[in-house]
């Protein structure tokens, strides 16, 4: 069986400021911001959340299928998910268009400024399920063009499969009621601290009311470790310490990637977030998301030193 990974496919671009994003903003004229940084560093990168799943997904030895919009600048990218041994036939390549593109500038305190151009992923409501691998075990929905996010949940809805609603910075572009329809018998929602804060504000609903709605309430903290919340008890998961703090992006995908791997291998909520820690780890070591690499017997070896038991 394999997991439908939808989302984007995209182009990162990664900038260093060699300095702090704090000194240049005056709290007094923060309604009339107009600054630049001359940044130290630039990388380009492969990216988007369609391929960090589908690829994290691939690393652990599950079946993996990208269900996204590229633009006719992605041929090679796409050669290069298939090498990794990832289903493309749902990656339609549009020509006329540009790939999703993001350009992220990180400080020395790790804060981050983003801007994204959405390029050919605006049209990704033109696929659906039947445009992918038949009968998917599950489905990632991260953050995409809002119809096509919500095309999706309907349809998984209708088929009676399994979904995952991965909103993260589509959040500002969607409304308290495209929320609740996307966490609305969702399998697993998830996001980090402020998108779940987010979340509840925008829709009114505590933790139990997001529980009413999906089975898995997941909360992310980075180097803190992630909080489950399930209608059957709370899981604490400690972090897996990172060798080196390199570049953050990425790694909540990872950490998806490893929890949805996880649990539809059978292994319980506890075991599965530390698979998700695990993976998380490996991606913040590595500048760029698709940068990282190991093999099942390295993960587990890695996962046995931190938590003193056998991943798989």
């Amino acid at each position: 069986m394999t997991v439908v990974a939808s989302g984007s496919v995209a182009f990162d671009y990664i900038l260093t400021f060699n300095g702090h994003f704090g000194d240049h903003i005056l709290a007094d004229k923060t309604d009339s911001i107009n600054l630049s940084f001359l940044v130290d560093s630039m990388e380009k990168r492969r990216g988007g959340v369609a391929s960090n799943y589908a690829y994290n997904l691939a690393l652990l030895g599950y079946p993996a299928a990208v269900l996204a919009t590229a633009g006719e600048d992605a041929v090679e990218y796409r050669g290069w998910l298939e090498e990794q041994g990832i289903d493309c036939r749902g990656l339609r390549v549009l020509a006329g268009e540009h790939t999703a593109t993001g350009f992220t500038t990180t400080d020395l305190r790790g804060n981050q400024i983003t801007a994204y151009y959405g390029g050919a992923m605006l049209r990704a409501a033109e696929l659906g399920l039947d445009d992918t691998c038949p009968e998917p075990e599950a489905v990632i929905i991260g953050p995409n063009a809002p119809d096509a996010m919500a095309r999706l949940v309907s349809e998984c809805r209708g088929r009676g499969l399994r979904w995952i609603y991965d909103p993260a910075h589509q959040l500002p572009h969607l409304s308290p009621q495209a929320l609740i329809e996307g966490a609305d018998g969702a399998w697993i929602l998830i996001g980090n601290e402020y998108e779940l804060e987010l979340i509840r504000r925008r829709t009114g609903l505590g933790d139990d009311g997001l529980l009413n709605l999906a089975e898995h309430v997941v909360t992310t903290s980075g180097k803190s470790g992630s909080v489950i919340n399930t209608r059957g008890g709370r899981f604490v998961i400690p972090p897996c310490p990172a060798r080196e703090e390199v570049d953050a992006i990425g790694a909540g995908d990872a950490y998806r990637a490893g929890l949805v791997a996880g649990l539809l291998r059978g292994r319980g909520v506890e075991r599965a977030g530390r698979i998700a820690s695990v993976a998380g780890a490996y991606a913040v070591e590595h500048t760029g998301t698709l940068e990282h690499r190991f093999s099942r017997e390295e993960f587990a070896l890695r996962y046995e030193r931190v938590y003193s038991e056998q991943p798989f």
